[in-house]
């Protein structure tokens, strides 16, 4: 085989390359796709619903949060401090929220993973308090999705000890 006939059919071969099962057609081997995959072209729902919930959570809006929570949440906040447990139901969510409130705590979303049944996101939150030390972490949540609710939430964060410690000595 020539090289120019070997760098063709290569190049078929690979630009070829899809999800799926093979047939042929001229000689050349070719991948069929078995689904059509809409790269980027829409949301997925679960993402929408995460967006909703952090844009609430942006503006203190209770009312918009109640939306997006299924009435028997439950939301783990691992640690030793005296805000950490499960919070289950949407008044004690609430609750913890309304708790977070005391150092201004925000959060900003980096980047989000999702499925059908699953959410995984990484964001950065901080405190804004005066004349204080300040919280400044990255954590990650992965949020279970029922019937367009927020189900269960799991916060994994960046370093437990500093969590621990900052709000061991803020609410302590």
């Amino acid at each position: 085989m020539k090289r120019i006939d070997f760098i063709h059919k290569t190049t078929f071969l690979t630009s070829a390359v899809s999800i799926g099962g093979i047939s042929v057609i001229n000689g050349f081997t070719k991948l069929k796709p078995i689904k059509e995959f809409k790269f980027m072209q829409e949301q997925h729902p679960n993402l929408d619903l995460i967006h909703a919930f952090f844009t609430a959570y942006g503006n203190n809006d209770s009312h918009e949060i109640q939306k997006v929570l299924d009435e028997n949440i439950k939301w783990h906040i691992p640690g030793n401090h005296p805000l950490s447990g499960t919070k289950t139901g949407i008044e004690e969510v609430l609750k913890f929220f309304k708790q977070l409130g005391k150092c201004s705590f925000k959060a900003e979303p980096i980047v989000m993973g999702v499925n059908d049944t699953h959410v995984i996101d990484c964001h950065r939150n901080w405190s804004n308090l005066k004349n204080e030390e300040n919280l400044d972490s990255m954590s990650c949540l992965l949020w279970r999705i029922e019937n367009n609710k927020i189900k269960e939430v799991h916060n994994f964060p960046e370093n437990q000890q500093v969590v621990d410690l900052f709000f061991g000595k803020l609410y302590g």
